[in-house]
Order: C-alpha cells, then structure tokens, then sequence
C-alpha cells in the first residue's frame, strides 16, 4: 500500500515537473519570437501627413486618459492608476525619454507591446488592451509610433507592477493570454455595410469598448455577454446593446453621435471613467467615425436584461425616498425627472438609472460628480456630493425612488450598499451620526 501512493506521489510530481517545464518553455518561446507585420507597404504621403493620422489613432485609442496620471501629470508620462480586481497597475510612461519612456524602441517593440502584449519586462498585464488593439490594422500601428514618437520627453521613472504576489508574476500571463488572448487581425463582415464595418473596427479594436462594457469572469477574461455591461474600479459601464430598459434602446444614431461628441444629450450625461474617454477620445473623433460607432452598436442583439415589477408607491422605502428627492434633488431634476436638457441629466427613462448594478449612481450622490467640458458643450453642470448632508438609509431610499418613478424599473438599494461604497471609495461621514 505504501509502495502504491509512493509510486503515485512520485508520479504526480514527475508530470507537475514536466508541465512546469514544458511552460517555461512555451513562455520563454512566445516572449522571444518575432512579431511581424503582414503588411510591408510602405505609408502614405508625407511624414507630417502620417503623423496626423497617428495622433487621430491615438484619440480613438483613448491613448492620453491611461497614460497621463491624474492632477496635473504631464500627458503620456504614466503614472496612472488602474484599479482591477486582482491589485494596482500604474501606466508606463510612453513619452520618447529614453530612460524611463520608450524613446529606445523600434516599430517592432511597439507593436509588439500594443498589438501582442509583450513589453521590455515581458508580458503585459491586460489592464493595457492589447487584447482589443490587435485587431487593429498595420497601417494604423505605423500611424500612432509616428506620432508617438513625436511626443516630447518627460523624465517620470513608474513603478507599474505593484499587484501582490502571485499576481506580480508576469509570466502567469502566459497562460492566461493562452485562455483568453486571440491575436486575430480585423475581418469585415460581408454581409453588413461599410459603415458598420467601420464602427466594429473602432468598437471592437482601439476604442477597446469590451474592456469596460463587457463583464469579467474570475480570471478577468471577457465574458459571452458582449458589450452587455460591466464592472469597472467602483463604477458601472451600462448596457450598450439596443435594450430598451437598460441599454440603447431608446436612442437614435443622432443621440448616440451626439453623447460621444459632448458627453451629453438629451437622456443622460456622462460621468465617471466615460467622461475620461469623452473628454480625451471621442470627442475628437469625425462625426462619420462617431456615426459608425453608432450604427455597430444599434446594429447589436439586445441583451436579455427585462426590468422588474415596480416597487409600490406605498413602500416604506419609496415613501422615504420621495421626501428626500423633493428635499434635495427637485430643483434640478424637475418633479418629473426630466432634468435639464444637455446640462442636467434625464432620471426618467434613463437606461442608467434602470440598471441593475447601482454602482455608479452611488457614487455620484455619495462623490458628486463634475461632468464633461466637450468642446461641443463646454458648460458643465456639476453634481454636489451628498455624502456629509445623508445618512445611508436616505442614500439608499433616494435611489431606491428614482429607480421606480417615472416609468423606471430597477430592483431596490439597501442602505448596506451604500456603506460599502462609502467606506470603499473614502467618501465622507455622515454629519448627522
């Protein structure tokens, strides 16, 4: 018998020191094999020509917003910080300072960071989405190191890895990028129109859409739920799909155009990390570009979300959160949840409002919020913060309200939630206790 689980022992062993092995290897083969582009021609026009394609790239790459730290970093200099489930990354510096930029890389380096996810200290974390970028085309990879070449030095070393052990393991990646990374470059589809083909490139490529909008499992890959909403560092990225409760059901192609040229229209205003990317992507974007971002996403199946049975009027908590909406909120979002056009957002029918995870409306009241100063709408409305003038349960029943008026349908938030997000995102104390 103990001859048996001897020879078992050894044998499981033996196959875990084969396996390790044979992954070592295939990291160390994968991080060193040459990554080469399918396209030799060469670019089009002059170099001042090809640099300003390159920094259009780079506005829909959304490039800026990850790679500037925030309050006053130098732009591409790094330093920002990423929040994920699994610890914090901060962005590498990708100015052409040739210490602690990239200014000593090649095209090759570059692409291989962008498009492969494989950098100078080996394989990238996917907080950088290479997983979106490698469908983006030869062409548009020249472009953006042409440009980014061109983007003066700053001198700011970054510490990117700060995630705790194992996850501070950048070779694991290997075998995550085994799971869920597959290279593939853009296919157009044959059966839809230029015009959606276009906004699938951008959606699915550099705009990287599915890196907020689309939900993670436990490891952090997508899931099948593409673009159906998503969790995002304490925030929310809604629904995108055509669903008319919680998604772009309701929208038109103009409303659509028209809330990623300035962050605002007449059903919503933006807030949180989608401000970042109005104000630093889209917003820069040609309206044929927008346009076709619409189409794709209007061209899209609705999610399977429907709303739920509508909570009674005569709930303690509705009752509750009536008193405190005409207290505190009536003078700008009108009894009737209409708000103000373009400057303060609709409550009614807001797909926002309906979706099922509250996280980002809690942090809104409890935070506040300044909106988006697009130069297509550059007075912005701000929202105060609530966190010192409500208590939890005040919080929660507002919510709560708003949530079942007006026509909307969203299930209930407890005043539980509200304390995790409070004590979570460092908002203030409640001045009542």
């Amino acid at each position: 018998m103990n001859k048996s689980i001897k020879t078992i022992g050894a044998t499981v062993i033996g196959l875990a020191v084969a396996g390790a092995v044979v992954y070592a290897a295939g990291v160390e083969y994968d991080l060193n094999r040459p990554a080469r582009m399918e396209s030799a021609m060469a670019p089009e026009g002059t170099v001042e020509a090809q640099i300003a394609r390159g920094k259009y790239v780079a506005f829909a790459a959304d490039c800026a917003a990850c790679h500037t730290s925030k309050g006053g970093g130098a732009p591409f200099a790094g330093g920002y910080s990423l929040e994920t489930p699994f610890g914090t990354i901060l962005s590498s510096n990708i100015t052409s300072d040739k210490e602690t930029g990239i200014g000593n890389w090649s095209l090759e380096q570059f692409d291989r960071a962008v498009r492969h996810g494989k950098g100078s200290h080996g394989y990238l974390y996917p907080a950088m989405p290479y997983t979106a970028y490698a469908s983006m085309s030869d062409g548009d990879i020249r472009d953006l190191w042409a440009y980014v070449k061109t983007i003066a030095p700053v001198s700011h070393p970054v510490v990117e890895n700060q995630l705790p052990f194992p996850y501070n393991q950048r070779w694991l990646l290997g075998g995550w990028n085994a799971l869920f990374f597959h290279a593939q470059p853009f296919k157009a589809d044959d059966t839809k129109s230029v015009e959606y083909n276009r906004g699938a490139y951008l959606v699915e490529g550099a705009g990287h859409c599915a890196a907020c909008h689309t939900g993670k499992n436990f490891l952090g890959g997508d899931s099948s739920a593409f673009l159906q909403g998503g969790s995002l560092s304490g925030w929310y990225a809604p629904d995108l799909t055509p669903n008319p409760h919680v998604g772009l059901g309701t929208w038109s192609i103009d409303d659509i155009v028209g809330y990623l040229q300035t962050g605002s229209n007449e059903k919503t205003v933006s807030s949180g990390p989608m401000t970042e990317a109005i104000e630093n992507s889209t917003q820069h974007l040609n309206p044929s570009d927008l346009r076709a971002i619409a189409v794709f996403l209007k061209g899209q199946k609705p999610s399977p979300s429907v709303p739920p049975s509508t909570l009674s009027a005569d709930d303690e908590s509705m009752q509750l959160g009536k008193r405190v909406f005409e207290s505190q909120c009536i003078a700008c979002h009108a009894s009737n949840g209409t708000g103000v056009r373009r400057m303060i957002p609709a409550l009614a029918g807001n797909a926002a409002v309906n979706s099922n995870d509250p996280a980002s409306l809690l942090q809104v009241v409890l935070k506040g919020e300044e909106a988006p100063m697009t130069a297509g709408n550059p007075t912005a409305a701000g929202m105060p913060r609530f966190d010192w003038k409500l208590s939890d349960d005040e919080i929660a029943s507002v919510l709560t309200y708003v949530r079942n008026s007006w026509g909307n349908g969203a299930p209930a938030v407890s005043a539980k939630s509200v304390a995790t997000v409070r004590a979570s995102e460092g908002a203030k104390a409640w001045l009542g206790k």
